[in-house]
C-alpha cells in the first residue's frame, strides 16, 4: 500500500488514534499536515516525526473553528499541491450525570464534535468538487455512540451524529468520486486511556479479544478505507473493538 503524493489533513493528530493514523500514512509516502489545539503536543508530534520532513507539518488550532478548518485546507493546496485525505479525528470527551449535565460543557462538546466534523466535511468536499477530485472522508465516532455508558449521554450523542453523518454523506457524495465513512474505535489504549487506573485489564475481561484496542489497530483500518482497495465502500461504519459491542458487556468500575 502507497499514497505517494497524496496528501492528508488529520485533526487532533498530536497523540493517539490521531497521531498513529499520521504516521502510518507518512511511511506510505502521503503528505500530512496534522493538526491540534495543544501547541506543546503538536511540537512534539513534530519532533517523533522528524525523519519525514517536509513531508509533515503541524497547523496548532481550535478544529470546531470554521476559520480554523479553511486555512488548514488552504494550506494542504499552497503547501501540497492538492488535498486527498480527511480524517476529522479531533473531539473532546467530557463526562457527567444527565440529571447535573452543565450547559456550557455541552455547548463545548457541540462546537468540537459536531460543528467541527460536519464543517471540515464540508469544506474538503467543495474542494474535492471545485478541483474534479477524488476525495476520501473518514470521521471518528466511538462505540460509546452505539451502546448507552451512565455519564456519557451528551458524549455518546455526538458521537452517533458523527456515525450518523458519514452514513449520509457517503450516499450524497458518491457521485462526486468521494467516499465517506466513520470508524467507531471501542476501548483503546492511548495516552489518555492508559492514564486510568485498571484500564486496560479491566476491559481485557469484557472484550472477546481479550485485549483493549491499539492505535495501529485503528490507523490500519483507516490505511484500509483510504486506500483504492476501499473504493466501492462509503457511507459505512466500521466497528474496531474486538467484538465488545456485539457481546455488550458493560463495564462496572475500571
Amino acid at each position: 500500500m502507497s499514497f505517494k503524493d497524496k496528501t492528508a489533513i488529520v485533526t487532533g493528530a498530536a497523540q493517539g488514534i490521531g497521531y498513529e493514523i499520521s504516521k502510518s500514512l507518512l511511511e506510505q509516502g502521503c503528505n500530512v499536515i496534522i493538526n491540534d489545539i495543544h501547541p506543546a503536543a503538536g511540537k512534539e508530534a513534530l519532533k517523533k516525526l522528524h525523519t519525514f520532513k517536509e513531508k509533515v507539518s503541524f497547523i496548532q488550532g481550535d478544529s470546531g473553528e470554521l476559520k480554523l478548518i479553511k486555512k488548514l485546507i488552504s494550506t494542504a493546496l499552497e503547501t501540497y499541491n492538492g488535498l486527498d485525505f480527511i480524517i476529522a479525528n479531533a473531539g473532546i470527551t467530557t463526562v457527567g450525570s444527565f440529571l447535573d449535565y452543565e450547559e456550557e460543557n455541552f455547548q463545548e462538546m457541540l462546537r468540537v464534535n459536531i460543528n467541527g466534523t460536519f464543517f471540515i466535511c464540508q469544506q474538503a468536499a467543495k474542494s474535492f468538487i471545485d478541483r474534479n477530485a477524488k476525495g476520501k472522508i473518514i470521521v471518528i465516532s466511538s462505540t460509546t455512540g452505539l451502546r448507552p455508558h451512565d455519564d456519557f449521554e451528551a458524549y455518546g450523542m455526538t458521537k452517533a451524529a458523527i456515525a450518523y453523518l458519514a452514513k449520509a454523506l457517503g450516499s450524497q457524495l458518491a457521485p462526486k468520486n468521494i467516499r465517506v465513512n466513520s470508524i467507531t474505535p471501542g476501548a483503546t489504549a492511548t495516552e489518555r486511556t492508559i492514564s486510568v487506573p485498571g484500564y486496560e485489564e479491566g476491559w481485557a475481561k469484557l472484550i472477546p479479544t481479550g485485549r483493549t484496542s491499539k492505535t495501529q489497530d485503528i490507523a490500519a483500518t483507516a490505511l484500509f478505507l483510504l486506500s483504492d482497495s476501499a473504493d466501492q465502500i462509503t457511507g459505512q461504519n466500521i466497528i474496531v473493538d474486538g467484538g465488545w459491542s456485539n457481546k455488550g458487556l458493560m463495564p462496572e468500575a475500571i
